[in-house]
């Protein structure tokens, strides 16, 4: 069975108002609490599987730039469609085969698949081709959806499983996810998800930017959020365990440094750092106004940090915390995500930056970690215990990423409790709009930074 688009479409290029619908009610959709008024800007097909069309959609009203994998086949009972057309049933890509498998063999053996305004190239690794079991889509992701494959190889025996993310927001220009985690698995690092390939296309008048990234699945895994708050609640010292933390995040920053460009600390990237500090501090004192008082004293902190001698830029996380690392049997600490912070301009998220800016990301982490676990028992007892849980697992974790670097951070303390309290503001602000109960956890760090160079 074919499908055409042009059924799903109305004139004047508006699609129709099913997708629409489906689309507002997605979790990656970013324009929540309304519905996108949708323009089809191309699609394209991968050979030899019926049925199966990538839609690209803009969306006039937020602006947004959507990839809508589609399969239309018969019905399929018990399954819920998107939207009915009068050869069958039109449903959501990822969680069909057909669909998976042939992303599986673009991203893994390579490929063009062509449309009208959009086209995919498969861009492998270097690994074997391999061929599609059956798969699966996690669930509860936000920004992208994460078809989980099992495969066979050349010879028909199983193969380890692969994760495809299939970025759903699309963007021109590379994405670091894509670009930093191949980067840090072609130097030999095993800090990361083993690269398997990704699908790059090309809509528009020109426009690139990457559709899919497909990567080495991790099963029996478990996050270091869990891990850690875990280890909180039961009142387990998470020193070591921090500490081997921090040595990985050295390492993936060392081979950063040396697989990609690098940049100075200018005095132009400088203000631009601290301009985008202040622009934050200013954004937190209208949502909490009681910071007010230590408005002067957090602009000091950026002062001071600008006073400081400054390290080379590279390409870092950008997004790191605790939910961004996997702890696997006999391997360690493994680093994922590396996008960014999803809010950020693609073009932004990919200049070179602070390395520390990922420690301060991750010391956030511990509190909140800590903060979470008092959440559930406020005593003043448990919240003392929690305090001393978080400082010790800082600690770690700068004693292992000194040790990573083979370098102090001494000279730098000033530059790293500036990006520490940067953090925090942002912090503030979200859980002044989303959690206010959770307050207190970014005001008691940014009460702390300030009182560092008092």
């Amino acid at each position: 069975m074919t499908s055409d688009s042009s059924r799903l479409s109305s004139p004047g290029g508006s699609l129709h108002p099913d997708l629409a619908t489906w689309i507002a009610e997605q979790r990656w959709f970013s324009g929540k609490g309304g519905t996108p008024e949708l323009a089809q800007v191309g699609r394209w097909r991968p050979d030899g599987a019926a049925g199966v069309e990538v839609l690209l959609v803009h969306d006039r009203r937020g602006g947004a730039l959507y990839q809508v994998p589609l399969v239309t086949r018969p019905a399929v009972p018990g399954r819920e469609p998107i939207l009915t057309v009068q050869d069958g049933a039109v449903y959501d890509g990822p969680h069909d085969e057909a669909f998976a498998a042939a992303l599986l063999t673009l991203v893994s053996a390579g490929g063009y698949a062509g449309g009208t305004g959009a086209s995919a190239e498969g861009e492998p690794a270097g690994g074997p081709p391999l061929t599609y079991r059956s798969s699966q889509v996690l669930r509860g992701e936000q920004s992208n959806t994460s078809i989980i494959v099992r495969t066979a190889d050349d010879t028909g025996a199983d193969a380890e499983p692969v994760m495809i993310k299939l970025f759903r927001v699309l963007h021109p220009g590379d994405n670091p996810d894509v670009v930093l985690q191949t980067a840090i698995a072609a130097a030999g690092s095993d800090r990361v998800p083993r690269s398997i390939g990704s699908l790059r296309g090309s809509w528009g008048d020109g426009a690139t930017g990457h559709l899919a990234f497909a990567q080495e699945f991790l099963p029996g895994t478990e996050d270091a959020w869990r891990v850690a708050t875990r280890a909180v609640d039961a009142g387990e010292d998470f020193a070591a365990r921090a500490r081997a933390l921090g040595q990985a995040t050295a390492e993936v920053h060392r081979v950063l440094a040396s697989a990609l460009p690098t940049a100075e600390p200018d005095a132009a990237r400088v203000s631009a750092l601290l301009a985008s500090m202040r622009s934050r501090l200013q954004a937190a004192l209208e949502v909490v106004p009681s910071l007010a008082e230590r408005a002067p004293a957090m602009d000091a902190v950026f002062a001071e940090a600008a006073a400081e001698p400054w390290p080379l830029l590279q390409r870092v996380h950008g997004d790191y915390h605790l939910g961004q690392v996997l702890l696997v049997p006999d391997r360690g600490w493994v680093l994922l995500d590396f996008e960014g912070e999803p809010l950020r301009p693609m073009a932004e998220r990919s200049q070179p930056d602070l390395a520390f800016r990922d420690v301060a990301g991750m010391l956030r982490s511990f509190d909140y970690a800590a903060g979470a676990s008092r959440e559930g028992d406020p005593g003043v007892q448990h919240a003392r215990a929690t305090e001393e849980w978080a400082a010790s697992a800082r600690e770690g974790f700068l004693s292992g990423y000194q040790e990573g670097i083979g370098a102090s951070l001494d000279a730098h303390r000033r530059l790293l409790a500036a990006l520490e309290l940067d953090k925090a503001l942002y912090e503030a602000v979200y859980e002044a709009r989303n959690r206010p109960d959770w307050l207190p956890i970014p005001t008691a760090a940014i009460e702390r930074l300030v009182s560092l160079g008092a």
